[in-house]
């Protein structure tokens, strides 16, 4: 059985439509549209729409940037030994390769250190001290990660390695560890007026203190690692972003190519859509199915031949992912059938021996999508067994898991996504602990999925000329969505055909305006929208380009039948 998603439909500020549309010529959509990202004057409205790398923070406003700096510029003086150690996702791979680009360019030829997502996990480990020493190395700089490795980053100071944290991460206590610089903007101590920005925009901010540039010709990795992140595309993210999605679409890097060549997209205007579902992916999916170095050598490649053969490794490794996804999905969804109920589970967390570790954090992320519950997965082992989740809108799951640090080994990550290390014995309790905080903190509204609108509008308003406005505010993604709209009281007009892969294509009337509408996976309405005597549309406008001819088209997300 469908059901419908709650509409939240954000009120009208009449005032501030009327300024922005005097102030900036715009129309009232897209006044509005502004104000609901919290957008409250002309000036920032027109800085919103129109980016500018010179609204960049100065690096230095990090409390710690200039230590950094001087330990860095030390070590190349010194010639001494570097390593630069990262993390196994799209954001750690970007900031490593960035880092280690930048860092050549000074005359340090650093080595490197990406943890095994299996064999090492998240972060510093134990091994790290050994690895360091047995390479002779000065100075160790992390990338999206090191703010939590405290023991870890203490041995590594007694034993003379200065060490420089770039990361952005939560910190999971008041303590912090002894390194010789932290730059990581989630600090409370750091000073810097940005929070949000991802690893590879943290390491961003070193390389453009190190160097004095903006370095706009790497912004087509921060905008990479920023994007598949799904760090909120405002301020300093959103300039990243969208200058960063131009510079991609005519980058030079020669691994960017040919992964862009593999995926089929080369070519063609690079969007967030494009990072998010098709090259963030297949980067994730070598750290997933097997080491992430293969990743890492394709964004270094400087020989084509090299870059082309890593790209159609990557490729063999994403097609592998996406099976083992399916297999894990499956069973995922017979034991929620057996183990969860509803009334009394308000955080889905299931466990089974044999789950591939490497892409739990994707099937959490679709089960808490499709049942619109926080989802934890374990894949369980004899001993420590290693889970990954993913959250709901009003449900900071870092924060919960403090709450339940008790019973984990390990664990970290943001409020939306988190990794945890956790012994056999305590998943059970683990289980109710959890649960037991969410009846707290969770209301029935909470776990309700809703649509946020916003602006109702007529059919005679979505134009081409508003599409063209609409397309001002990309990129699209989080902190920023793309627009939705609502239109009461429609009527079908001709007769809906079902399209391939559960679409349905018809066309929606006021009685003078009438549009083509889409709605994707919607095929079994098709009874109901005939039957229907009018319909309340939810949707973006878009704009159909068919054979050189422009017309709208509005993509159906919700359809309420009266």
């Amino acid at each position: 059985m469908r059901s419908h998603k709650i509409l939240n439909i954000t009120p009208a500020n009449s005032a501030l439509q009327n300024l922005f549309s005097k102030e900036l010529s715009v129309s009232r959509i897209l006044a509005q549209i502004l104000i609901n990202r919290g957008v409250t004057g002309a000036g920032e409205a027109e800085k919103f729409l129109k980016t500018d790398l010179g609204d960049l923070h100065d690096p230095y406003q990090f409390s710690d940037m200039q230590e950094a700096v001087n330990q860095i510029r030390q070590a190349a003086k010194a010639k001494q030994r570097v390593m630069i150690f990262g993390d196994y996702d799209v954001d750690g791979i970007t900031a490593l390769t960035l880092l280690k680009n930048t860092l050549a360019k000074l005359g340090i030829q650093a080595l490197h250190h990406l943890p095994h997502r299996l064999k090492e996990g998240y972060g510093l480990n134990k091994n790290t001290l050994q690895i360091a020493r047995a390479k002779g190395i000065k100075l160790l700089v992390t990338v999206d990660c090191g703010t939590n490795s405290i023991e870890e980053i203490r041995q590594l100071r007694r034993h003379g390695i200065e060490v420089v944290i770039t990361d952005h991460h939560e910190p999971s206590s008041h303590d912090l560890p002894p390194a010789s610089a932290i730059i990581n903007p989630k600090v409370g101590s750091c000073g810097y007026p940005y929070r949000e920005l991802a690893g590879v925009g943290v390491a961003y901010k070193l390389c453009q203190a190190l160097t004095g540039t903006p370095l706009t010709e790497d912004l087509d990795l921060v905008a990479l690692g920023t994007i598949a992140d799904v760090v909120p595309l405002t301020g300093e993210n959103r300039i990243i972003a969208k200058e960063g999605l131009l510079q991609l679409g005519r980058t030079e890097k020669i691994g960017l190519q040919a992964l862009m060549e593999t995926s089929g997209i080369r070519n063609k205007k690079m969007t967030a859509t494009f990072v998010s579902y098709i090259l963030g992916p297949r980067i994730n999916a070598s750290g997933r199915m097997a080491t992430a170095e293969v990743a890492l050598n394709l964004l270094l490649s400087e020989a084509r031949q090299e870059a082309e053969g890593f790209a159609k490794i990557i490729e063999a490794y994403n097609r592998q992912r996406q099976k083992i996804e399916g297999q894990i999905m499956e069973e995922a969804q017979e034991l929620i059938d057996q183990e969860i109920n509803f009334k009394e589970h308000k955080v889905i967390v299931i466990a089974k021996e044999g789950w591939h570790q490497g892409v739990l954090g994707v099937v959490a992320s679709k089960l808490a999508d499709r049942f619109y519950r926080p989802t934890i997965l374990i894949s369980l082992t004899e001993d420590l067994c290693k889970g990954s989740g993913r959250s709901i809108k009003n449900f900071h799951l870092f924060h919960t898991l403090s709450e339940c640090k008790d019973l984990l080994t390990t664990f970290g990550g943001h409020s939306h996504a988190v990794g945890l290390v956790i012994a056999r014995g305590s998943v059970a309790d683990f289980k109710a602990k959890i649960n037991d905080l969410a009846r707290e903190k969770l209301r029935f509204e909470d776990l309700l999925p809703s649509l946020d609108i916003d602006i109702e509008a007529g059919l005679g308003e979505i134009t081409e000329k508003v599409i063209a406005e609409i397309e001002l505010l990309e990129p699209f993604g989080a902190g920023n969505p793309e627009p939705l709209f609502l239109t009461r009281n429609l009527k079908l007009k001709g007769e809906p055909l079902q399209l391939s892969r559960e679409t349905l294509k018809f066309w929606v009337t006021d009685g003078r305006i009438t549009h083509q509408a889409i709605g994707f996976g919607m095929a079994s309405l098709r009874e109901s929208l005939i039957n229907a005597d009018y319909l309340d549309l939810v949707y973006t406008p878009q704009l159909d380009n068919w054979n050189g001819q422009a017309s709208v088209i509005l993509e159906a997300r919700d359809i309420f039948f009266r």
